[in-house]
């Protein structure tokens, strides 16, 4: 049953982005994105830090943390676990987590891209 409450969460958190999206339009920053992923990074460290401290089915918690905000983001489990790691004393381990993580999303982009152009 969890595995479909995942889906269904994720389905309505890829719906919320691309209505965000769509509201927000195409800008010369990608302020829709930004948006996104921040109010993502916030609502999983609240989510979490709410599902630590008090009794949630592990259903919801799933299907909001997986589902709703892994489909409406990954940014923000990326930045959980950045400041988990930072609020463990591993700082150091945190800043190439995090800098591996945007270089290496950057590099796959641009060879995504090359594949893509090189595949038309």
């Amino acid at each position: 049953m969890r595995f479909l409450w995942v889906g269904l969460a994720g389905a309505l958190g890829a719906m919320s982005r691309y209505a965000i999206s769509r509201a927000v339009g195409v800008t010369r920053f990608p302020w829709a994105t930004f948006a996104i992923n921040v109010s993502g990074a916030f609502a999983l460290a609240l989510l979490l830090t709410v599902v630590t401290h008090r009794r949630v089915s592990a259903d919801v918690a799933t299907a909001l943390s997986v589902g709703f905000l892994g489909a409406y983001t990954t940014f923000s489990t990326m930045a959980w676990e950045t400041f988990d790691l930072g609020r463990d004393g591993r700082e150091v381990t945190a800043a190439l987590y995090i800098s591996a993580s945007v270089v290496a999303g950057v590099v796959a982009a641009v060879c995504g891209h090359a594949l893509g152009r090189a595949l038309r």
